[in-house]
């Protein structure tokens, strides 16, 4: 199933949400968001997925801009239906690939090789200028990989989390957004408990993360947060306990 969904947009700045995932392999589905930020004329593609979906999403991305004006594609972690395919962009743009420096060595894996292309993040993270409006790299470190990052927009408030906030949905979905967050948590608990490395490093996000103003939480598996369910999720996660928490049902 694919879709797609204008998640803000005020004329010269527009974030949109993708839904673009393996037809083949619904018996084990998983659903996959893939985000593009767009502000006069310049291309920002987040976790564009894997080198199954790359057709889709190219002719889907085409119609919102051309495709030459993507000038960062940003992979929050290494997974494949994050960065899978890479190689497929870097022939189709020229954009630069954003992200954390744990992870460059390992994408010629996917085929990729054009290192001078990459731009690497510090553990610490970053903040970018598109054209007006700035994004910034928030630290999300082994809240699922060990070098992960968020990514929040000034402009539509809207932080782009990667595996944070992921739903586990037994089908796929069109867009979706939590209208009730007490009974979402029946998708979540599962995943975080086990992805997400300890509650220590989830307050530590969660601190991060309350130093910006939120509009949205956008994950790239399952539903969008808006404002009130965002700042549950937040309160939620911030408590969670999750893997190391849970060692001694592990061993």
């Amino acid at each position: 199933m694919n879709d797609y969904k204008i998640l803000y947009d005020n004329g010269t700045h527009k974030c949109i949400m993708f839904s673009f995932d393996d037809e083949t392999h619904e018996e084990s589905f998983l659903s996959v968001n893939q985000y593009l930020i767009v502000e006069n004329d310049v291309g920002f593609l987040i976790d564009p997925g894997s080198a199954s979906i790359f057709e889709e999403l190219y002719d889907a991305v085409s119609e919102h801009i051309k495709v030459e004006n993507i000038k960062y594609i940003f992979f929050s972690h290494q997974d494949p239906d994050v960065a899978g395919s890479i190689a497929q962009w870097s022939i189709s743009t020229k954009a630069k690939f954003v992200m954390s420096s744990l992870w460059v060595r390992f994408m010629s894996h996917y085929g990729f090789t054009q290192m001078d292309r990459v731009m690497s993040l510090p553990d610490k993270g970053a903040k970018l200028k598109l054209s007006a409006e700035y994004v910034h790299f928030i630290p999300a470190h082994f809240l699922h990989a060990p070098g992960n990052f968020s990514l929040y927009d000034t402009q539509s408030k809207i932080l782009f989390s990667g595996d944070i906030g992921a739903a586990i949905v037994a089908s796929p979905q069109a867009y979706k957004q939590v209208t009730n967050f007490e009974n979402h948590t029946k998708h979540l608990l599962g995943f975080h408990q086990r992805y997400m490395g300890s509650n220590k490093l989830c307050r530590a996000w969660v601190k991060r993360v309350h130093k910006f103003d939120i509009n949205k939480i956008a994950p790239q598996h399952g539903f969008v947060f808006e404002a009130k369910d965002a700042a549950l999720f937040l309160q939620w996660f911030n408590e969670l306990q999750c893997g190391s928490d849970l060692i001694e049902k592990l061993y």
